[in-house]
């Protein structure tokens, strides 16, 4: 049996891509033969998953953190995302300043995540 090459998922376009494996593999009608693979796609996306869910519960600055980190986005990208100056997406970053709501729905339509994950109370820093 040759080695499978799946690693855990770190992105969203890995989990994208490993979903669409999946499909394509339980579609075929291969599908037996490749029994492993079918377990092995299934948890590395259950993992993930979980993982997501689990960030959902977070405070919206580290969320939208672990959102650009998944995304591969920098504050500049996150700044053109919501039409605004680096140096504001720093501050929310930073929690010096709180996110507004055309933020949360902007960030909530790009992300594709409930606009509740991102209007929870969280603490900011004074200075």
């Amino acid at each position: 049996m040759e080695a499978l090459r799946y690693t855990v998922i770190k992105s969203k376009a890995q989990y994208d891509s490993y979903c669409a494996l999946l499909e394509e593999i339980l579609f075929s009608d291969r599908s037996a033969e490749r029994e492993d693979e079918v377990e092995l796609l299934t948890l590395l996306i259950g993992h993930y998953d979980a993982q997501q869910r689990e960030s959902i519960s977070e405070d919206p600055v580290t969320l939208i953190k672990a959102l650009m980190q998944g995304h591969g986005l920098s504050q500049n990208d996150l700044a053109a995302i919501v039409n605004r100056s680096k140096g504001y997406v720093s501050e929310i970053l930073n929690r010096k300043k709180a996110l507004p709501k055309d933020v949360i729905r902007i960030l909530s339509a790009h992300f594709k995540i409930s606009q509740e994950a991102l209007n929870r109370p969280y603490g900011l820093t004074m200075g």
